[in-house]
């Protein structure tokens, strides 16, 4: 190309949300596989929602330690690292036949996986001054919905005509491309500097308030995953919808919850706050879930339109409560907690798939959607009551006139 210049904060935000939508596609889009697991390996649907939660289990198991990687050794390396090896471990789950086999390689693409979920915030919130990054962390979590929407439209038909291995390798693909577009392009945002002999950060755990937006996260993800697990079967089985038809909606419902969290994000930068919007997106979300519900207790189209609201509802606040971590936190401390924070949400919905599709069975979809409701409503009685943010200066030192920094391409 030419020596145009764009600014690099944009370039790196483009990485950073590659990076999110490719692991996503296998991290948190395995459930449009549910039917090809219970054609092609003959699992029950408890069954195939315990290996869905496979790749969450692993999740669990690498977000503080690639946390500590980014803080200490930069996101770049985090962030190609983590994806490269998921793409490995989810290319050998697309060749293997065996049930333990296949849940043990998806437990290690999660764990691989999970770098993205604390190094790419880290990348976007270190390169953006505090009045834009509600609106640059709401590009980067659009890129779960996105991510949502491309296995959504994809999963299905490539399990359903050539097969699980296809769809498997097709998770495979994104994640390895975007692990060395990352690897030979990304930068790590400057860290600021500490006047000699100045003593470390400590720890932003001593109060209740990371503990606090923690908490609530975790159960705001509770619903995100009820939807995004269930829709499709819920499309299928109980609508009548054809899997095809079904997808389709459904990416388009994803794609319009990534738009969400980008009103999301614009709507905290113009009140200069995270909590507020999260607390009234919360309620909405309870609202719309109890709708959704009804709708399905009396076979109404209102629960088919509520289901579809749902999609971005319960994906709104993501990028809010990220950004509310990592700026309380600090950049010595963002990754780590980025990364206690996503322990949290999974450590709250693992088990949403396997005992999501057990109280189906037992109670049907009704009971279920009425449950999720509770969560974002627990969220909201959680949230602290006001933001709190450490001193975290932008790469140029502000808005200035000169603007971000930039980079020749």
């Amino acid at each position: 190309m030419d020596k145009q210049r764009i600014p690099r904060s944009w370039l790196m935000l483009a990485l950073g949300t590659v990076g999110q939508t490719a692991s996503t596609t296998v991290l948190y889009g395995l459930a449009y596989l549910i039917p090809a697991f219970q054609r092609e390996l003959g699992l029950s649907l408890a069954g195939a929602g315990l290996l869905v939660a496979c790749p969450l289990a692993g999740v669990l198991l690498g977000l503080i330690g690639w946390g500590v990687v980014a803080d200490r050794y930069g996101e770049r390396l985090a962030l190609s690292a983590g994806l490269l090896i998921a793409a490995a471990a989810t290319a050998a789950a697309a060749a293997v036949h065996g049930t333990r086999t296949l849940a043990a390689l998806l437990v290690l693409t999660g764990a691989a996986g999970s770098s993205v979920n604390s190094a790419s915030g880290r990348l976007v919130i270190g390169w953006f001054p505090p009045d834009r990054r509600g609106i640059a962390m709401g590009v980067r979590q659009a890129s779960q919905p996105l991510g949502t929407a491309v296995a959504a439209a994809a999963l299905p038909p490539l399990a359903q005509y050539i097969g699980l291995s296809a769809a498997l390798g097709f998770c495979a693909a994104l994640c390895g491309a975007a692990g060395l577009a990352i690897a030979l392009c990304a930068a790590d945002p400057p860290r600021p500097r500490r006047a000699a002999g100045a003593p470390a950060a400590q720890a932003p755990y001593r109060g209740g308030y990371l503990w606090r937006l923690h908490a609530a996260a975790a159960a705001l993800c509770v619903p995100q995953f009820v939807v995004t697990g269930f829709a499709l079967l819920f499309l299928t089985e109980v609508r009548g919808w054809s899997a095809a038809t079904a997808g389709g909606v459904l990416a388009a419902a994803n794609l319009a919850g990534a738009g969400v969290r980008l009103l999301a994000g614009w709507w905290s930068d113009a009140v200069a706050s995270r909590i507020r919007p999260m607390r009234l997106l919360a309620v909405a979300t309870t609202a719309d879930l109890a709708l959704l519900a009804a709708g399905a207790a009396w076979d109404s189209p209102a629960g088919t339109v509520a289901l579809l609201l749902a999609a971005g509802l319960t994906v709104s606040t993501n990028g809010l409560h990220n950004t509310a971590v990592a700026e309380y936190a600090g950049p010595d401390w963002a990754g780590r907690a980025l990364g206690v924070n996503g322990m949290g949400q999974h450590a709250a919905v693992v088990l949403v798939p396997p005992l999501a599709g057990a109280l189906i069975a037992a109670r049907g979809y009704p009971a279920l959607f009425a449950l999720a409701a509770v969560f974002p409503l627990v969220a909201a009685a959680l949230l602290p009551a006001r933001d709190k943010t450490a001193y975290w200066p932008a790469p140029d030192g502000g808005r200035g006139a000169q603007g971000p920094p930039t980079v020749k391409i």
